[in-house]
């Protein structure tokens, strides 16, 4: 029997937000905040794959994620 190659785990992640705001450094804050708790719920497992929508503190849509899993050999 042929030797089987290993498959490579493969993550493709996309994220898009846009934000309104009082001025720069406000928004600087509130995208880094959004990334932290993504960044925290991508350590968790917590998504499929696909899009979901990407909320603020407060619950408002400001973007969305990808994540794509897949393997293969790459």
């Amino acid at each position: 029997m042929e030797d089987e190659e290993e498959l490579t785990p493969r993550l493709k992640c996309d994220v898009e937000l846009e934000l309104s705001g009082p001025n720069v450094p406000s928004l600087n804050k509130w995208v880094a905040n959004a990334l932290r708790r993504l960044a925290d719920r991508l350590e968790r497992d917590e998504f499929e794959d696909g899009f979901t929508d990407v909320n603020d503190g407060v619950g408002k849509k400001i973007g969305s994620i990808y994540v794509g899993f897949s393997q293969g050999n790459f």
